[in-house]
């Protein structure tokens, strides 16, 4: 049960990262909520394969910072590549036009 919670959690907070960082546009709207959810699953199936207990205030904070951290990283990579792929793409396209 507590599994479900922390993925929610972290879906939740790729999505307040994706509209609170800038360059939504440049971006699907669910890579970072897809990523923070992944993210929360793994991080806590780990800790608990490790021996934390699930009642523990530290597994639920690395559960939901970390998803956090992945959400901001992905949303920045992304933007930032998208930008610099779309102006390759027009360069690109004015070369063959003239």
């Amino acid at each position: 049960m507590e599994l479900l919670f922390v993925v929610l959690g972290g879906a939740i907070l790729g999505f307040v990262f994706h509209y609170a960082l800038p360059d939504t546009d440049t971006r699907g709207v669910l890579l970072a909520p897809a990523s923070g959810a992944v993210v929360a699953a793994i991080v806590w199936e780990a800790l608990t394969w490790a021996g934390w207990p699930a009642d523990g205030g530290w597994i639920w904070v690395a559960g939901l910072v970390l998803p956090g951290v992945v959400a901001i990283v992905v949303c920045r990579v992304a933007a930032g590549r998208r930008r610099a792929r779309d102006s390759q793409h027009f360069a690109r396209l004015v070369r063959s036009s003239s």
